[in-house]
Parts: structure tokens; sequence; C-alpha cells
């Protein structure tokens, strides 16, 4: 049975545990209202991109002169990109993630595809190199300190691999932000870059462009911009992601530390009134061992 010293103690640790997981709960808070913004502003931009791109790339697909990420070939190998954070203590933030990337890889393995594997984030490092799994290209420190320029560095990786043949398919995994309490895991497919799967109620409208410059000429130059946007736009949704699930954590472990001290306490009261009760105990067997003396 632990003494009443020894459960004051712990109280006072959970407290301290408290303090760190509020002030946690609170900075994480504050870097999401700050990415959420961002990500806000920017993903309309990237998802018209998109669409424009995706619409053109249907209407000159059958031309000889295609720029090379717009050509399709059988696939062979593909490349598997995960995003994951640098840090824990954001729930099952990167478990999920992990989870249904080594899902997809094993499906992609299954149909005798040669997959090689790159990835963003400590988290995800660690997880590949722990089951000794190579990894093509990492990614770190990006987690709180995402620009732009990173996107770039990550995309230029990709279409070289693709326009030198060593892939034939880039698919990204990560977690797309939805609300503070939801985030979902997708999977998408940024090379080779194609139409893009509408609604079912949405009828593909194609309309004749007229290009100026010469179409070839003009997908060269903002198709690999278009590899950056959506990798840049990934990034941020997970980063948004992440400081959700981060908030939400820490909000929890708030919760819990809050029911933890009301059981300790109530522990410690239990003590301590078993204390004082035998305290009281030894007092009056004192005076009745007195009394019969004296008789």
């Amino acid at each position: 049975m632990p003494t009443l010293r020894d459960i004051r103690k712990k109280i006072k640790a959970i407290q301290g545990t408290k303090k760190i997981t509020s002030a946690m709960k609170m900075v994480a808070a504050a870097k999401l209202r700050k990415v959420q913004e961002s990500m806000l502003r920017y993903r309309p931009y990237a998802t018209k991109m998109q669409q424009v791109l995706s619409d053109l790339a249907v209407a000159v697909e059958t031309r000889s002169d295609l720029p090379p990420l717009l050509l399709r070939r059988p696939i062979k190998t593909v490349e598997v990109l995960v995003i994951t954070s640098d840090k824990g203590l954001c729930g099952a933030f990167n478990t999920n993630i992990l989870r249904v990337a080594t899902k997809e890889i094993d499906r992609l393995k299954k149909e005798g595809l040669n997959t090689t594997i790159s990835v963003v984030g400590r988290k995800a490092r660690d997880y590949f190199k722990r089951r000794e799994i190579p990894l093509k290209n990492i990614w770190t420190g990006i987690s709180g300190k995402l620009q732009y320029t990173h996107a770039q560095m990550i995309a230029q990786e990709m279409i070289n691999a693709y326009v030198t043949e060593a892939v034939d398919e880039v698919l990204i995994i990560y977690n797309e932000f939805k609300s503070v309490i939801s985030q979902r895991v997708v999977i998408n497919r940024i090379l080779p870059v194609g139409r893009i799967a509408s609604e079912p109620s949405e009828q593909p409208v194609f309309i004749p462009f007229t290009y100026e410059p010469r179409a070839p000429e003009l997908f060269a130059m903002l198709l690999p911009i278009y590899i950056e946007i959506q990798i840049y736009r990934a990034l941020l949704e997970s980063q948004a992601a992440e400081e959700a699930a981060r908030m939400t954590a820490m909000d929890n472990a708030t919760k819990n530390c809050d029911e933890l001290i009301k059981k300790t306490t109530l522990i410690a009261n239990k003590v301590r009134q078993a204390s004082i009760t035998k305290e009281l105990m030894d007092i009056v067997g004192g005076v009745e061992a007195l009394k019969q003396s004296e008789g």
C-alpha cells in the first residue's frame, strides 16, 4: 500500500504532465490556424489547375509529340511517396498512414510490380528502416518549416525518375485534412498526368483550345509546375492534419490527467482517512489500557 506522501508526489507529477499537455495543445492550435489558412487558400488553386491540365492532357493525348510527363507506358515499376510527420504525440496520425502505405505496397508486389519507396518525415523513415525495407529518397525536417522549395525538390526527384523511365508510375500517400477531428488517408497518382476521375453527375466537357505557344511547349513548361503544386498541396494537407491530430491528442491527454488526478486524490483521501482512523483507534486503545492498569 503506497504511503500518503507517495500518492501526493504522484498527484504533483500528474499535475505537471497536465500543464505540459495543455501547453502543447495551445501550441498545436496556434500552428493549425496558421497552416490551415495557407491550405484553404491554396486548395482551390491546386484543384482547378489539376482539372484544367488533366482535361488538356486528354485533349492532346493522341498527338505524337507529347511531353514526357504525359507519356504512358506499361507499368513495371511504381514509386510510392509516403508523407508522415517528424514528431510524434499526434495520436494515430502516422499509424494510419503507414498502415495504408504498407497495404498498398503489398498489393503492388502481389500484382508483380516492382516498388521503390520515398518518404517524407522521420516517422516513415524509422518505420521502414526497422523493417529493413530500402528507401530511395528520404526528406526530414520539413514538419513545421514547410516551404514551396521543399515541394520543388521532391517534385524534381519524381520527375527525373519518370522521365528517365526508372519508374512508370508515381503514387503519393498522405493524410488529407477534413476537419479538426477528422483526417482521411488518400492515395493519389501524380505521374503520369492524366484525366482525373469526375463525379458521376458531372458530364465531361471538352473545349477546342487554341494553344500559344504550341501545346507541347506549353505542357513542357506547365507540367513540372503542376507536379510541384500537387506535392505542395499534399504537404500542406498533411501538416494541417498533423497539427489537428496533435491538438486532439493533447486535449484527450489533458482530460485523462484530470480524471487521473481525481482518482488519485480519492485514493489519497482514503489513505488519509485510514491513517486518522488508525491513530484514533491507537489512542482509544491506549486510554482503555490505562484504565485497566489503574483499576
